[in-house]
C-alpha cells in the first residue's frame, strides 16, 4: 500500500486511467450496433465516469459468430496445451504490472475499498488465472479398464463457445473464476459484465489480446441483462451457460436453455450463510473478528456473507460485547481513501433494498445493538440486530449488505436446524473448541463450504458453489471447474486378438 497513502494519492491515479468503453468483439473495441450508450458512475459520488457500448442482441450475435469462427478454426481450441499455458501467464503478468491501476479501475467503479481490491481483489484475480494456467499441462485423461479386445479412451474436449454472466460485486474476481477454467479448456467466451462495473473486464480483455489470446476467443459485450444476458442464455449456438448473480436471475437461464437448445447452465446464486457459535469456542475475541469480517466484508455484498450469527445462548452477551470492541475496526466513507474497510453500496437501487431492512427491523421491534443508520450517498452503516427470529424476513432473505442478525440457539440440534432453515447452502462457519462436535455439525449443515473457527471460502484449489438455490450445475474454482467447460467423450478402438 505504499504507494497508496493518501486519497489524494488514489485520486491522481483514477484521474489518469484510460477508460476503455466499448465493446470487445473479435479482437477490437466496437461501439454497440445501434450506437446506444449506458451512462456508468462511481457509486460513492454519483460522479460520471464514462458511457459504455448498449449492445443488445445483434452485439451479442456478432460475438457468438467470432467466439464459433474461433473455435472451429482452432486458433485456440486446437492449440498446444503448453502454448495455451504460456499465454495465461503472460496475461497474469501483464495485470500484474497494472495491480495498482487495476484495483483504483476497479474501486472507482464498484465503490469497494480500494485497499480491499489492491490487496485482495486484484491479486486473487491474477493468482486464479497463473493457476488455471498452470493446470493446462497437468490435467490427464484416462483409459478404462475393459479387457484386451479393446481400448477404452475417456477424454476431456472444449465445451464450445462459453457465455460467462458476472454479477457487480467482484467484478474482477468473478471473471477470473470464469476465464480462468474456460480458456484453460480450450473454449471460446462471450462475457457480459454487470453494466453497472464494467470497466475493469474490458481492460483485461485489451491485455489477454496484447497476451496472445487470438481474435475471437475473448469477447466482452456490455449492456444491460435483458438486452444482453437474455440474448446470450437464449442463444443457439453458445454450448453453455456459467452465471454469478441472484437466484431470481439464475433460474431465467434454466428456462432460457429450455427454450433453445438445451446449452449446459452452471449457477452460482444467493445465499443466507449462518455463524454457528458454540459456548465451548475457544477464543471469543477471534471468534468476534472472523464474524465481523464475514458480515462485513466488501460491505456485506457477497454471497458467501455471514448473513446470520447462530450463539449459544450462554455466551451471546460476552460474543456482543467482544464484537462491539472490534466495531471500531470497521471504519466506512470514501472508497478511495486507502484507511477505509467499508465503502459505498454499488447503487442507489441496491441502497434502498438494504436499508429498508434496516426499517423492518425497527418495525418488528429488534434490537439494535450497533449501526443501523445510513449515511449521505449510498452508505449503509455496519450494523448487527439481535433477537432475530426464524419468521422475520431478516432472518428468511438474503440482505446483501452489511447486515448481521443474532439469533439464540440452546443446543447443538438447534443449531443446525436453525442453519439448515433456509432454501440457500453456499456457505456457513462453525465455531468451536471440539473437534467432534466440528466434524459433526460441518458434515451435519448443508452447505457448499463449511469453515471451522474462521470465515473463508477455501483458496483457488477448492470448488465453491452451493446446495439447495444457492447452485446448479457445477462449481467454480478448482480442477472440478474444468468440469462445466468441458465434454467427456469415449473413444473405443476393437483391438483383435488374433490377426488372422
Amino acid at each position: 500500500m505504499s504507494q497508496l497513502q493518501t486519497v489524494d494519492d488514489v485520486t491522481a491515479i483514477a484521474r489518469a486511467l484510460p477508460l476503455a468503453n466499448n465493446a470487445f468483439i473479435n479482437g477490437r473495441f466496437v461501439a454497440a450496433s445501434a450506437g446506444k450508450r449506458l451512462p456508468t458512475h462511481n457509486p460513492a459520488t454519483g460522479e460520471h465516469i464514462t458511457d459504455i457500448a448498449a449492445c443488445d442482441v445483434d452485439d451479442v450475435n456478432a460475438a457468438v459468430s467470432a467466439a464459433r469462427a474461433a473455435f472451429e478454426a482452432g486458433s485456440w481450441s486446437k492449440r498446444a496445451p503448453g502454448e495455451r499455458k504460456a499465454v495465461l501467464l503472460k496475461l497474469a503478468e501483464l495485470m500484474e504490472q497494472e495491480v495498482t491501476q487495476l484495483a483504483v479501475l476497479e474501486s472507482l467503479d464498484s465503490g469497494k475499498p480500494v485497499s480491499e481490491c489492491l490487496t485482495v481483489d486484484v491479486p486473487e484475480t491474477i493468482h486464479v488465472i497463473r493457476w488455471h494456467a498452470e493446470a493446462i499441462d497437468k490435467l490427464y485423461d484416462h483409459t478404462a479398464p475393459v479387457g484386451e479386445g479393446a481400448m477404452a479412451l475417456v477424454v476431456r474436449e472444449a465445451i464450445g463457445v462459453v457465455g460467462c454472466v458476472l454479477p457487480w460485486n467482484f467484478p474482477l474476481l468473478m471473471l477470473a473464476w470464469k476465464l480462468g477454467p474456460a480458456l484453460a479448456a480450450g473454449c471460446s467466451v462471450i462475457v457480459k459484465p454487470a453494466e453497472q462495473t464494467s470497466l475493469t473486464a474490458l481492460r483485461v480483455a485489451e491485455l489477454a489480446h496484447q497476451a496472445g489470446v487470438p481474435a475471437g476467443v475473448l469477447n466482452i459485450v456490455t449492456g444491460t441483462g435483458k438486452a444482453v444476458g437474455e440474448p446470450i442464455g437464449l442463444h443457439p449456438d453458445i454450448d453453455m451457460v456459467s452465471f454469478t448473480g441472484s437466484t431470481a436471475t439464475g433460474r431465467r437461464f434454466l428456462h432460457y436453455a429450455a427454450e433453445s437448445n438445451l446449452k449446459k447452465v452452471v449457477l452460482e446464486c444467493g445465499g443466507k450463510n449462518p455463524a454457528l457459535v458454540f459456548a465451548d469456542a475457544e477464543d471469543l475475541a477471534s471468534v468476534a473478528g472472523h464474524v465481523l469480517n464475514g458480515a462485513f466484508w466488501n460491505m456485506g455484498e457477497n454471497c458467501s456473507a455471514t448473513s446470520r450469527l447462530l450463539v449459544q445462548d450462554e455466551i451471546k452477551e460476552a460474543l456482543l460485547a467482544e464484537m462491539a470492541k472490534q466495531m471500531g475496526d470497521w471504519p466506512m466513507g470514501n472508497p478511495l481513501a486507502p484507511q477505509n474497510r467499508l465503502g459505498s453500496l454499488v447503487s442507489e437501487e441496491h441502497f434502498s433494498k438494504v436499508s429498508g431492512y434496516l426499517e423492518t427491523a425497527r418495525q418488528e421491534g429488534l434490537r439494535i445493538i450497533h449501526g443501523g443508520d445510513t449515511e449521505q450517498g449510498v452508505y449503509v452503516q455496519p450494523t448487527v440486530i439481535d433477537g432475530v427470529t426464524p419468521a422475520s424476513a431478516l432472518f428468511r432473505e438474503e440482505i446483501f449488505g452489511p447486515v448481521l442478525c443474532v439469533t439464540s440457539f440452546k443446543t447443538e440440534a438447534e443449531a443446525v436446524a436453525l442453519a439448515n432453515d433456509t432454501p440457500y447452502g453456499l456457505a456457513a462457519s462453525v465455531y468451536t473448541g471440539k473437534l467432534n462436535r466440528a466434524i459433526r455439525v460441518s458434515r451435519a449443515i448443508r452447505a457448499g463450504t463449511v469453515t471451522v473457527n474462521c470465515f473463508g471460502e477455501g483458496d483457488a484449489t477448492t470448488p465453491f458453489g452451493g446446495y439447495k438455490q444457492s447452485g446448479f450445475g457445477g462449481r467454480d474454482k478448482s480442477v472440478f471447474a474444468l468440469d462445466q467447460y468441458t465434454e467427456l467423450k469415449t473413444i473405443w478402438i476393437d483391438v483383435p486378438t488374433d490377426d488372422a
